[in-house]
């Protein structure tokens, strides 16, 4: 029996559902979310890279320098913090909202800094506020995840307010992977980075406009102070306790897939931009491409990665969407072989958007059933982390490897091999979710989403 008959529902609403949605209150404020959620990843990654490369950094350095993304790697350390704990001060907000705000104000903060610092002020300096922006952003995650399940009323709901996440996210990966680049390219780096500080007011506005949600509150209610030796186990143990008595042994291979299923993305994702810049293309063309093909194959994969979801079910649609990330990612080899056609980039940017995007939106949705009231945001932390920590450890080497290759096969030759080899690596990912198909493990008994009949 597939597993896509558990006891869960697939949310099953299309783009054009959540943007017909968006004159809920609750559905627009989640896209406001999603985009703060998802600015400033870009911006400690590809976009940070390009600004290195464009000062003259090795591709070694930009590899290493991306490890600050690891922050988004151990968040489950501290998730349990966040689940229990209201930031002092902030009282008023509640425990979402209170720790969505902080976050906020430290990543504007943080990313004022880059843009002082720049890599004229050294790359130790600009790694320490690059670090600062990452776990931060880390933390701003664990609730916002968190709010976005528990703020759902009912399945239907936890469909569109995922699907305005994502929207939202997408949105702010474009704006800080594309437009930052045409600022860039007419106003400079620092004043970029400084417009991308400012666009964190989107988040600010939607945390105190959005409900903080108190279903999980009943559950918590009944839960011991974090700070006596029962809570803080119960706290830190039993979110992992309760992961695994639900699926038995079957939760290391479902974890493992999730490992593994973006790790095409995260590996070729800091050699993308010097990429850019080494084939001769100016800062203002890549962004207006990723603000028009980019902006259509992000719409695409999103409508693509519910539709995948609606109709073939959790695991099946992670399937297909395995292969068509790996596809897209390797896709970009046909520039480095074809050289820099303006065409052909707008092309291959449209389908990398399409594919990276409905792999992401099937993620998503797959990982939010795994979920369980009373530990929503340590339990999603936990997914989550396990989704990133191997590409963003990986990915640190991703320089030395292209260095190495082109000193084979020449600067381009080794381009190509490399994004050849970034989505062949996708496929023991797409092997688990064949094996997750074939078998059901036992369904948790509480989900943070109320079930429907």
């Amino acid at each position: 029996m597939s597993q896509d008959k558990a006891k869960t529902p697939v949310p099953k609403q299309s783009l054009g559902q959540v943007i017909r949605s968006l004159g809920r209150p609750k559905v627009a404020l989640l896209l406001g979310l999603g985009f703060s959620s998802g600015l400033p990843f870009m911006l400690t990654g590809a976009t940070l890279g390009y600004w290195l490369r464009d000062e003259g950094t090795s591709l070694k350095a930009i590899g290493f320098i991306s490890w600050v993304g690891l922050a988004y790697s151990w968040k489950f350390l501290w998730s349990p913090v966040v689940d229990r704990v209201t930031v002092p001060g902030l009282g008023r907000l509640g425990r979402r909202r209170s720790w969505l705000l902080l976050t906020q104000l430290i990543l504007g903060a943080a990313l004022l800094a880059m843009a002082a610092i720049g890599p004229g002020g050294g790359l130790l300096a600009l790694g320490a506020a690059a670090l600062v922006v990452a776990f931060a952003s880390a933390t701003q995650d664990i609730s916002v995840d968190a709010l976005r399940i528990e703020v759902a009323d009912d399945e239907e709901e936890l469909g569109l307010v995922t699907g305005a996440f994502q929207l939202g996210y997408r949105l702010a990966v474009l704006a800080s992977d594309a437009l930052i680049l045409i600022v860039a390219q007419y106003m400079g780096w620092p004043a970029s980075y400084s417009l991308m500080a400012a666009l964190m007011g989107i988040g600010i506005l939607s945390t105190f406009l959005i409900h903080e949600p108190a279903r999980a509150e009943e559950a918590l209610a009944k839960a011991r102070p974090l700070w006596t030796p029962s809570g803080l186990a119960s706290a830190v143990v039993g979110p992992f306790v309760s992961f695994f008595r639900s699926y038995g042994w079957f939760a290391l291979v479902m974890l493992l897939m999730i490992t593994l299923y973006r790790l095409p993305e995260f590996v070729m994702g800091p050699m993308a931009t010097p990429f850019y810049h080494d084939l001769g293309f100016e800062k203002a063309f890549v962004g207006e491409v990723r603000l028009s093909a980019g902006l259509a194959g992000t719409l695409t994969g999103i409508t693509v990665g519910g539709f995948l979801a609606a109709w073939l079910g959790r695991m099946r649609g992670l399937m297909v969407g395995a292969v068509l990330q790996g596809l897209a990612v390797a896709s970009f080899a046909l520039l480095a072989v074809l050289g820099p056609d303006p065409k052909l980039f707008a092309l291959v940017m449209f389908f990398d958007n399409t594919g990276v995007g409905a792999a992401g939106v099937l993620l998503v949705t797959y990982m939010s059933s795994l979920t369980s009231l009373g530990y929503t945001a340590t339990q999603y932390a936990l997914l989550s982390s396990s989704y990133t920590w191997v590409g963003k450890i990986l990915k640190g080497f991703s320089g030395t490897v292209v260095e190495s290759l082109q000193a084979a096969y020449g600067p381009m030759g080794g381009y190509a091999a490399y994004f050849v080899g970034c989505g062949l690596i996708g496929i023991p990912a797409l092997l688990l979710c064949i094996l997750i198909a074939m078998t059901t493990p036992r369904m948790p008994p509480d989900h943070a989403v109320k079930q429907t009949t």
